[in-house]
């Protein structure tokens, strides 16, 4: 395994990772087995990758855990995955507290069930105090959904004349945290689909080929490595940033 803490420019650490966690599906389907036992296997992947950024001293892990489209699946599925997102909670609490990791959720959070809003706000609330890693999953989460959000409140606050870009950022749900400076997608695909729009602008992109289940510390490790070596311009020539 790729020894990354030696191998990237720790002064080019990014401080916030996405991560687009693709393939779940298609990994059971491989593997002749149910897709709720390949959105399982991606559980023990989020545990590894969470607990290697903890080691990597990465400030922010934003994954986009369920998206609003995703309300479209059968109701079977979206049952099996919110029973899992619960039992899950409820057996790394400790992996959460032990690890001092601040937990948060955001999205459209009022189209969860009872149980499972319940048990977020209770990690939340458990770990709010809690200095280390923020885990942030996006869950019941569209990115033009969030900003057709922000818009409406800003319309009905009713005080604002002016609009720039830090006061419409204060409306959205990602307020309290920064941008992601890397985006990793999983499963082999090249889109967006629909995750943090804005907040991406200058974000740098790496595309895994593997499925989700089957993303590990090392794949991660290539990423930030393929990151800590880019040059982050800005509109700005390497000239001015030497």
């Amino acid at each position: 395994m790729v020894d990354s803490i030696k191998t990237f420019n720790k002064k080019n650490k990014p401080k916030h990772i996405a991560i687009i966690m693709d393939g779940n599906g298609r990994w059971a389907s491989d593997n002749n087995q149910k897709r709720v036992a390949g959105h399982r296997k991606g559980v023990e992947t989020v545990k590894d990758i969470t607990k290697h950024c903890v080691k990597l001293d990465i400030k922010y892990l934003t994954l986009y855990t369920f998206s609003n489209e995703n309300w479209s699946r059968p109701k079977s599925e979206i049952l099996a995955l919110m029973n899992l997102l619960v039992k899950t909670l409820d057996v790394e609490i400790k992996m959460l507290l032990n690890n001092n990791i601040k937990f948060n959720v955001f999205g459209d959070l009022d189209k969860l069930d009872i149980i499972t809003k319940k048990k977020l706000s209770d990690v939340i609330d458990k770990t709010k105090l809690n200095s280390g890693l923020q885990l942030n999953l996006a869950i019941s989460y569209g990115s033009r959904q969030e900003i057709v959000c922000a818009i409406n409140k800003i319309l009905n606050a009713d005080i604002i004349r002016e609009i720039d870009e830090k006061c419409f950022n204060d409306f959205l749900y990602t307020s309290k945290f920064p941008d992601p400076d890397l985006l990793i997608r999983t499963g082999g695909e090249y889109r967006i689909s629909n995750f943090l729009l804005w907040q991406i602008a200058y974000s740098e992109i790496y595309f895994s080929k593997l499925y989700w289940p089957d993303f590990n510390t090392n794949e991660l490790d290539k990423a930030i490595c393929d990151y800590s070596s880019r040059e982050r311009r800005y509109g700005q020539t390497s000239e001015q940033l030497n």
